[in-house]
C-alpha cells in the first residue's frame, strides 16, 4: 500500500488494486507518514488482561502429562478444570496450544511369531469371508489367566504424541478351585 501511494497513487486508485478499503490504505498511508517504517509495525491493541498466569498453565501441562485422576484412568477437560479451579475453555485452549491429547491412545506390538502373517489371513479371511453357517467369535483373554501388567512400560504423553502401550500383558495362571460344591446333593 505505502509503495503504491509513493508511486503517486490515490487511496482509492491503492484500494481497488488491492482490494482492500479505501479507509485501510488512508489509516496505513497516516501510519507511514507520521512514524515511517516504525509506523508499519502493529500496535499494542488494549483488551482483556490476561487471568491466567505462565505458572498456571505450566501446572495444567504437567498435571496432564504425569498424572491422572484418582477415580478415572485419564483426564477430560472438565475433570482437569475442576482440579486446577479454571474455566474448562481455558484448559481446552491450553491443550490445544500445546498438541496435548490425554484421551488419545495408541497400542503398538510387533509380533515376533514368524507364522504371524499366515494366521493373521487366516483370521481376516474367517471375518471376511466366513463359511457357510458357522459362527465366528472373538476371545479377548484366555480364562483362568488374570492379566496383571503390560510386557512394555506405557510411554508416556508428550505434547503433540499421544500415550502409547502395549496390547499384551504377562499373566499368570490361576490354580482351578479343586473344592468341591458345598450343597446338599440334588435329589
Amino acid at each position: 500500500m505505502v509503495l503504491l501511494c509513493a508511486e503517486g497513487l490515490q487511496s482509492k486508485e491503492v484500494a481497488e488494486r488491492l482490494g482492500v478499503h479505501e479507509h485501510t490504505v488512508g489509516k496505513w498511508r497516516r501510519r507511514f507518514v507520521q512514524n515511517g517504517i516504525e509506523g508499519l509495525t502493529d500496535e499494542y491493541r488494549e483488551g482483556r488482561p490476561r487471568t491466567v498466569s505462565d505458572m498456571q498453565v505450566a501446572q495444567v501441562i504437567e498435571c496432564t502429562v504425569n498424572s491422572t485422576p484418582k477415580d478415572a484412568t485419564r483426564w477430560s477437560i472438565r475433570s482437569m478444570a475442576s482440579a486446577t479451579g479454571l474455566s474448562h475453555t481455558t484448559i481446552r485452549r491450553i491443550w490445544a496450544a500445546f498438541g496435548l491429547q490425554p484421551h488419545r491412545s495408541e497400542t503398538f506390538k510387533l509380533s515376533a511369531d514368524p507364522l504371524f502373517v499366515d494366521k493373521m489371513q487366516d483370521i481376516v479371511g474367517l471375518y471376511m469371508s466366513p463359511p457357510t453357517r458357522a459362527v465366528v467369535l472373538c476371545v479377548d483373554e484366555k480364562s483362568q489367566i488374570q492379566a496383571l501388567d503390560r510386557e512394555q512400560p506405557v510411554l508416556p504423553m508428550v505434547p503433540g504424541v499421544p500415550e502409547r502401550r502395549t496390547h499384551t500383558y504377562i499373566v499368570t495362571v490361576r490354580p482351578r478351585c479343586s473344592r468341591r460344591s458345598t450343597l446338599p446333593p440334588a435329589r
